[in-house]
């Protein structure tokens, strides 16, 4: 006889299951979820997967997140909590054995340029710390140690002297020009000194003050000494050395730093309690000398940015490609200020300067000369400062403004630190060249210094913390970043990795983790890394919860939840939990089933051949090697490689900018390369298509998005009632007076603000959140009116509307995208960046053939994608290649790799390592490149 295994629900209800050892959530109903129960284990590392839109995020982060953090608030007093971010209540019947939670979402958090790798992973604070216990201050100028002398110095000089010694404790006599020696004389009495000390030739003898005031104009010559004590050398007790070392203080002050000290009859090197040396008076280490976030040790020029608003040199000189006889030196076009152009031109002869020479391919030297100028001809340079002399005639002002732009600091080059700060070493480097290293080098640099015993005592705690820090950078795949690179020019991945290592930092036990896709811009080589760093946080007791669709971080997971069976108002349950094994043979499992190899994603039998192409030459952008590569058009191209090996800085920073520029559109600086060949002229224009949002208002949605919307509008507007009504299309909006409800203005629900509470958002109570006047809602087309439109999902809408063939070919596209289940009216915000994406993508398939041939280039577009959804989106990509336009993606996903028709693998390694073109060719032939770690999982 089969036992009946009871389901989640029954064994919380029967208390089999116990919040000791689970976190138990009952009936979540957030978003799309189905009345949900679930009971997650504590203290294991947990994915929760299934499709997009399944309600993966609506369980972990509206659901899960959201209550941990409300609890850890509602602890709080009234007045704290008005600070705090207002957290809903999610809508759940109770979830039990929830411990603090932490969130780590896949967001850029900051947007400030002050905010670096280095300070959102606090390695620079411990950097700091660093340097101002165990740094050495060197002098600029002979390069020798500032040393600055305590009393303790003197006095362990004086007890280490030969016994029987005879020492004078002495200091310079101080000649004012506004005094009288006399007077100065009179005060050193007043003071209570009684004896000069004059080095003459005999080694030295004294002279009482008050025989020399006997003079009515007394003499002292320029090396004379003020005597402040006199002692022999002995064993000195406790008492003596206070004696000494109170005598030594009164030295230091009365000269304002210096000590002087004549051991029978010789003068010895002089003490010294002013930090200085060579004539330079250098600032105490200090951790805030070191912060470029604070104005003790901010740059003064920059005031810590690194960057200042000054000339652009590559405004000055646009393209490259052309030579000074071209007119590639833009402010020496046109008539007035071509004469400087035409004066080089002239002399250039001299000193074998080639102006018929692209300014890409000139030596260092050659383009230096071209700014420095030399006897023959005006520099760039010495132009600009021309016109800055001339600001006070507007076209001067005028041609100044346009060469403007932000450039490395002159005074601290890009360091952000003030001077003062770079003279302070540990190990012989300073604090500037230690935050350019790439974390890699770092490392080894950390591995390999030597400290005297001293520094080891102070810094030894702070090296713990900073070599913990550095090896979960590693173990997370982020070993090709330097700590001084800006937080707001990571990806989503790369920052959620960064925010993995502060958090494993601060060794928290006993909290609840989410991490939503930290796989993201990860390649499957750097995957086991990151499985390691998640099961370090699991084993301090933490429970760590994971969205996640990577196969390898599954089969890792103690326990895994599959959401389901599709997206949307078709998900929202949970179709499997259980552990990785058991999810091979489950049934119903989605997951499962692409896991097991039931259900697969086909490459395609045939790849598709190609004649045109786009090639760059010379792309030397960050690491790029001085690469040529050529990008096929009218095919699906796939640029692969592991994290930090070039391939953003090849696309997203060389090849899409230099088209758009090439296409007259505003665009971000271009990467450094030599020349951009091939069919340009063929393409039309180019698209990125990104995950950023399609738009934050409630009042932007899928449908007004791909333009479908105006269609339906203009359906309901020429039926029978809103003829007879006079209502037009604008009637039929709801972001215009007219038909939308006056009272919430079309959004269907009042928000009432909370003084200490999260807002309220109550439904509408004049359109019962229908987001339309009555007299509007009464105009209906087969029964069902606007709102009820509004509501339908994308496939519900296409068979409702089969007549109308305009409606459905503009809402077809959504469809065709694998976004089915999202409703019409569905609001942008509630959107994942998966989804964001897609619906970009569904307005470009819409559009069709009418736009020429577009250069569509995709960033990772598998983000957030189930094995269900990249197989949708690969026939969305082809749908659109069918349609004459050329795909370019980003990628590491293994199945789209092999479904491409030409992959570019750069590599081998990040960082410094990488930047190579390793393969360009058809995806079979990658499997023989042997220094591809994308071959390898091929």
């Amino acid at each position: 006889m089969r036992t009946k295994v009871k389901t989640q629900e029954q064994l919380i209800d029967e208390e089999i299951v116990s919040p000791q050892d689970h976190i138990l959530i009952k009936g979540a109903r957030t978003h799309n979820l189905k009345n949900v129960t679930v009971s997650i284990p504590r203290n294991k590392l947990v994915v929760v997967t299934g499709v997009s839109g399944s309600g993966k995020s609506s369980l972990t982060m509206d659901t899960l997140f959201a209550e941990g953090q409300r609890r850890y608030a509602e602890s709080l007093s009234a007045y704290a909590r008005q600070f705090l971010m207002r957290m809903n209540k999610p809508d759940v019947d109770y979830i039990k054995g929830i411990c603090p939670a932490i969130a780590i979402e896949q967001k850029v958090i900051t947007r400030t340029p002050r905010s670096t790798v280095g300070s959102m992973t606090e390695i620079y604070d411990y950097l700091r710390l660093l340097f101002a216990r165990a740094g050495k201050t060197y002098s600029p100028v002979s390069g020798n140690l500032v040393k600055k002398h305590e009393v303790a110095d003197v006095v362990d000089f004086i007890s280490k002297l030969k016994e029987g010694s005879k020492v004078h404790i002495i200091v310079p006599f101080p000649h004012h020009a506004k005094r009288e020696v006399s007077e100065e004389l009179n005060i050193l009495m007043q003071k209570g000194f009684s004896r000069l000390y004059l080095p003459a030739k005999e080694g030295g003898s004294l002279q009482r003050i008050e025989e020399l005031l006997e003079d009515k104009k007394p003499k002292v010559p320029k090396d004379a000494y003020v005597l402040i004590d006199r002692i022999v050398v002995r064993k000195f007790d406790d008492d003596e050395k206070h004696r000494i070392a109170d005598s030594v203080q009164t030295a230091f002050y009365e000269s304002e730093g210096e000590c002087h000290l004549e051991v029978d009859g010789q003068l010895q090197p002089r003490f010294s309690n002013r930090f200085e040396l060579d004539g330079l008076q250098f600032e105490e280490p200090v951790p805030n000398l070191f912060s470029f976030n604070n104005p003790y040790g901010a740059c003064p020029t920059c005031e810590g940015f690194g960057q200042v608003l000054g000339l652009d040199k590559d405004l000055v000189i646009p393209d490259k490609r052309l030579s000074v006889f071209e007119n590639a030196i833009a402010p020496w076009r046109g008539e007035k200020m071509g004469e400087y152009k035409e004066a080089l031109i002239k002399v250039a002869r001299k000193f074998n300067f080639p102006v018929h020479k692209p300014i890409a391919e000139l030596s260092d030297e050659q383009y230096e000369l071209l700014w420095t100028g030399n006897e023959h001809f005006y520099g760039l340079n010495e132009f600009f400062k021309m016109v800055e002399q001339n600001l006070y005639k507007v076209q001067y002002r005028v041609l100044q403004a346009r060469y403007r732009g932000r450039t490395v600091c002159p005074t601290c080059n890009g360091a952000r630190l003030r001077k003062e700060a770079l003279y302070v070493k540990v190990g012989g480097t300073d604090i500037a060249r230690l935050v350019e290293m790439p974390v890699e080098k770092l490392k080894v640099w950390f591995d390999s210094i030597e400290l005297n015993e001293y520094e080891q005592q102070v810094s030894k705690r702070i090296m713990l913390e900073i070599n913990h820090r550095l090896k979960t950078l590693l173990d997370v795949g982020l070993s090709y970043l330097t700590l001084n690179r800006v937080a707001n020019t990571l990806s989503g991945g790369e920052s959620q990795r960064i925010q993995l290592t502060r958090t494993l930092g601060s060794n928290l036990t006993n909290s609840l983790y989410i991490l939503d896709e930290p796989s993201i811009g990860l390649h499957a080589r750097d995957t086991h890394r990151l499985i390691g760093v998640l099961k370090e946080l699991r084993d301090l007791g933490n429970t760590v919860v994971v969205v996640e669709h990577d196969e390898q971080l599954m089969a890792e997971a103690d326990y895994i939840i599959d959401m389901g069976p599709l997206a949307s108002h078709l998900g929202g349950e949970v179709i499997f939990a259980g552990t990785h094994d058991e999810i091979l043979k489950d049934a119903k499992s989605l997951t499962g089933k692409y896991m097991s190899g039931a259900l697969q994603i086909e490459p395609p039998l045939q790849v598709r051949k190609w004649k045109k192409f786009i090639e760059v030459e010379g792309a030397r952008q960050h690491n790029l090697k001085n690469i040529d590569v050529k990008f096929p058009l009218g095919v699906m191209c796939v640029v692969s490689g592991v994290s930090g090996s070039g391939k953003t800085t090849l696309v997203k920073q060389v090849l899409y900018p230099a088209l758009m520029k090439m296409k007259g559109e505003f665009t971000d600086r271009v990467g450094q390369h030599r020349a951009i060949k091939g069919n340009v002229e063929d393409i039309t224009q180019v698209e990125m298509v990104d995950q950023n949002p399609i738009g934050k208002s409630s009042r932007s949605n899928p449908v007004t998005y791909i333009k479908a919307y105006d269609e339906i509008r203009d359906l309901y507007s020429k039926q029978p009632v809103s003829k007879m009504r006079g209502f037009q299309p604008k009637h039929f909006s709801f972001n215009v007076d007219g038909g939308r409800c006056d009272t919430c203005k079309g959004e269907g629900e009042v928000i009432v603000e909370m003084q200490f509470l999260a807002d309220v958002h109550l439904q509408c109570e004049s359109c019962g959140g229908r987001r339309f006047k009555e007299e509007v809602l009464e105009v209906t087309y087969k029964g069902k009116n606007i709102y009820d439109v509004l509501e339908m999902g994308v496939d519900d809408a296409i068979e409702f509307f089969k007549e109308e063939k305009d409606v459905v070919n503009k809402i077809r596209p959504l469809s065709d995208v694998g976004l089915g289940y999202v409703k019409l009216g569905q609001s942008s915000d509630t959107l994942s960046g998966g989804e964001a994406q897609r619906v970009k993508l569904a307005s470009f398939l819409g559009k069709g053939r009418a736009q020429g041939h577009i250069l569509f280039v995709f960033d990772e577009p598998t983000t957030g994608l189930h094995f269900h959804d990249i197989r949708k989106l690969l026939a969305s990509f082809n749908a659109l290649i069918d349609q004459g336009h050329s795909i370019l993606v980003i990628e590491h996903n293994l199945d789209v790799i092999k479904s491409a028709d030409w992959v570019i693998d750069l590599g081998p390694e990040g960082g410094e390592g990488g930047g190579t073109l390793l393969y360009a060719g058809v995806p079979d032939g990658l499997k023989k490149v042997k220094e591809s770690y994308t071959g390898k999982f091929l």
